[in-house]
């Protein structure tokens, strides 16, 4: 799997590309030290994946993330930041970042995170989790028949069950159904509701109440 990094912070960078380097199954194929040079570097290289920072000069993570997804929708994003402060957190998940993690996350993770990101999982660090549940509880939620008239009721079932961070063998278990129906259901609620991924399914679930 290919993967661009980007951070402002040269030695982060350097750190993380050796980190990845050293798996047989990733390779790092850029180095981006602000947004717009990931997107300059994804148009060129198109990897699976971009590890991306938000907080930097110039172009910031956030909207890096929203110009990569929107041109580049097969390319992944997962953040890795150092900032869990609830806007970053939104903003981020809503410009279509495919997980959260903070760089305090142990190496042996964030190897994880990378190569289930690519695979289609979602992954955000348990704090951050709290922090977007808790900013979206801050709004209004909209009423669920917006969400549950599209899904029927075991798509509702599995959608808040993923909302709650279960893995696809989780939800299976939980509600007796085979790894593969729970497949064909996520990927049913995703077509539903119009979303790229998991992390944008389970945050329209906690918006509307579900």
């Amino acid at each position: 799997m290919r993967v661009i990094i980007c951070d402002d912070q040269a030695l982060i960078r350097d750190g993380l590309e050796m980190l990845l380097n050293l798996e047989r199954d990733i390779e790092v194929v850029g180095l981006a030290a602000d947004g717009a040079e990931a997107v300059d570097l994804v148009a060129r290289h198109r990897p699976d994946l971009v590890l991306m920072d938000l907080k930097m000069p110039g172009m910031n993570g956030v909207e890096a993330t929203r110009q990569i997804r929107t041109r580049y929708p097969q390319v992944r994003v997962l953040v890795l930041t150092t900032y869990d402060d609830d806007e970053w957190v939104f903003d981020a998940v809503r410009a279509g970042a495919a997980g959260y993690l903070l760089k305090d996350t142990p190496r042996e993770e964030v190897i994880k995170a990378v190569r289930g990101t690519v695979a289609g999982k979602s992954f955000v660090d348990p704090g951050v989790a709290g922090k977007l549940l808790g900013h979206v509880a801050d709004r209004q939620t909209q009423p669920r028949s917006l969400v549950t008239d599209r899904l029927t009721e075991r798509e509702v079932d599995v959608l808040r069950l993923l909302a709650r961070g279960f893995t696809n063998a989780d939800i299976a278990a939980e509600l007796y159904l085979s790894e593969g129906t729970v497949r064909n259901h996520v990927s049913a609620i995703l077509t539903k509701l119009d979303v790229a991924d998991r992390t944008q399914a389970a945050v329209i679930a906690i918006r509307h109440g579900v």
